[in-house]
């Protein structure tokens, strides 16, 4: 499938679930965390209750996707451009995980969700990457590289991130363990993003980028470095309670501000794309699920610049977030209501559509085919 399609999904279909279907759980406990950062409490605790029982009915649709139509996910999972929306799984998991903890206070349930994290994360990377290693037909660089690809990093960094919070209060060893293992997800993260930014700025600098297969997708290129810095950020943190993380604290500094500063960069980047897109080029915006894509990195860098700015006291930076927090909450807002307004619209079709069908079966007319 071509980027050009949006592998994100034009919209929000039962019949046709996006792969990163759990990207409005990853932007939504995202910008709650970052509420709470920036002390507006009500609007924090608010999207983490909505994010509760957001959870397990994105579980439910994925569930009842997979078992009714198994050849459509086998598909997407085949498919260069969607498959790695797969990893927003991930992600999600991992940042309810520890919002539970964080916000909940459900030690048991972060707990428990960080391993079911990590058991998504070594599932889809040692399945979904062979498989589409082994395939005998690819699609070209510009076909088949998209923002999409850095959810890999993101979900990596985020089983950083969820270890790190659930280390507090573990036994010494479970402790020492766990960190360990959050410090080699933080390694390979950056790694990963180093391998596959390569091939996305190039995609993007020496080939052609018609306005719409700029996708909101190409904001995780920010959102990547933003979630890399809050990990590195909670290992900082930690590094009294692992002597090898103490012996790495100038490492973990240095890199966490090098991530940091290449999300930044990204920022000016990414909105002159979207000028070119929308304002020059003219395309209209239109509700598509992808959008919650680029909520995620605006929460996200919000999110990471707090930490950041009170781990490393660097005050000056505190004005970041308390601007950037009303961005976030804007952008969750206009994609939430582009959401329900979609899902009400396609109500409103299926309920005129029942009337027609019926009135075609009593005049003897035939029916519809049933999909």
């Amino acid at each position: 499938m071509s980027v050009a399609a949006d592998p994100a999904g034009a919209g929000l279909s039962l019949r046709d679930l996006p792969p990163n279907l759990f990207a409005v759980v990853m932007a939504t406990g995202i910008v709650s965390a970052a509420a709470h950062g920036d002390g507006l409490f009500a609007v924090a605790y608010g999207l983490f209750w909505l994010n509760v029982g957001l959870y397990p009915v994105l579980w439910a649709l994925l569930l009842t996707h997979v078992l009714r139509r198994p050849g459509l996910v086998l598909a997407d999972l085949r498919d260069h451009a969607r498959a790695p929306g797969f990893f927003a799984v991930v992600a999600g998991t991992c940042i309810v995980g520890a919002q539970a903890v964080t916000l909940g206070g459900a030690v048991v349930v972060g707990r428990v969700l960080g391993a079911a994290g990590l058991l998504l994360w070594f599932g889809l990377t040692y399945v979904l990457l062979p498989t589409l290693m082994e395939k005998r037909i690819k699609p070209s660089l510009e076909h088949g590289v998209n923002g999409g690809w850095l959810l890999a990093v993101v979900s990596t960094q985020a089983v950083c991130a969820l270890g790190c919070v659930i280390a507090d209060g573990a036994p010494a060893e479970a402790r020492e363990l766990l960190l360990f293992t959050a410090l080699c997800f933080w390694l390979l993260g950056g790694m990963l993003y180093g391998w596959l930014i390569a091939l996305i700025f190039y995609r993007c600098l020496f080939l052609p980028l018609p306005p719409r297969e700029l996708t909101p997708a190409y904001w995780i290129n920010m959102g990547a470095m933003a979630i890399s810095t809050l990990a590195g950020v909670a290992l900082v943190h930690e590094a009294d309670r692992l002597a090898l993380l103490a012996e790495l604290l100038p490492f973990l500094k240095g890199v966490t501000l090098l991530f940091w500063a290449t999300a930044t960069w990204w920022i000016p980047m990414l909105l002159a794309l979207g000028a070119w897109k929308h304002l020059r080029r003219r395309l209209p915006f239109t509700f598509a699920h992808g959008y919650w894509a680029a909520v995620f990195p605006m929460g996200m860098y919000t999110a990471c610049t707090q930490a950041l700015a009170g781990e490393f006291h660097l005050s000056f930076l505190e004005v970041i977030p308390h601007g950037f927090i009303w961005v976030a909450l804007a952008a969750w807002a206009a994609t939430f209501a582009g959401l329900v307004f979609h899902l009400a619209g396609r109500a409103a079709v299926t309920l005129r559509a029942r009337p027609s069908r019926r009135n075609n079966r009593n005049l003897g007319e035939p029916s519809e085919p049933r999909p």
